[in-house]
């Protein structure tokens, strides 16, 4: 199975279940190239078919896939929602990138830290960050044995 992305706390994410058989963990398992991880309201079981929904970057924003992890957090759930076909991956990632950039703005912003404007900012992230997001970067971690 692939790596999960870290989605940031404080952008939203919501999860809802989608009208598709689940999976079984050992097809999950072969079948995943990776994927995000994020929080959750509530649990899920290994292998849910849902759809990851991400406001920030409007309607449209939908990526469909399966749960892969679920770990019980004092304030809820950190899951693993994975992906099975390259073009949603790529899509989710490219979604995280963005989500990252507007986590940063927020960081920037709550510490009183100056700043032109927000697509200067954005260049600032892209220049310090973009190499965790490249396909080669991807490539690599599909190519190491997972651990989780």
């Amino acid at each position: 199975m692939g790596r999960f992305l870290p989605h940031p706390d404080d952008v939203p994410v919501q999860i809802t279940p989608r009208k598709h058989p689940a999976l079984s963990r050992q097809k999950l398992n072969t079948i995943s190239l990776g994927g995000v991880a994020c929080n959750s309201e509530r649990g899920w079981r290994r292998g849910t078919a849902v759809d990851m929904y991400m406001p920030t970057l409007g309607d449209t924003a939908h990526y469909p896939g399966y749960i892969a992890w679920c770990e019980k957090h004092a304030d809820g759930y950190r899951v693993g929602v994975a992906f099975t076909d390259d073009q949603t991956l790529f899509g989710a990632r490219m979604g995280e990138q963005v989500c990252q950039i507007e986590h940063y703005c927020r960081q920037r912003n709550q510490l009183n830290l100056p700043f032109e404007n927000k697509d200067a900012l954005a260049l600032e992230w892209v220049n310090l960050h973009a190499p965790e997001f490249s396909q080669e970067t991807l490539e690599q971690a599909l190519a190491q044995p997972a651990l989780d």
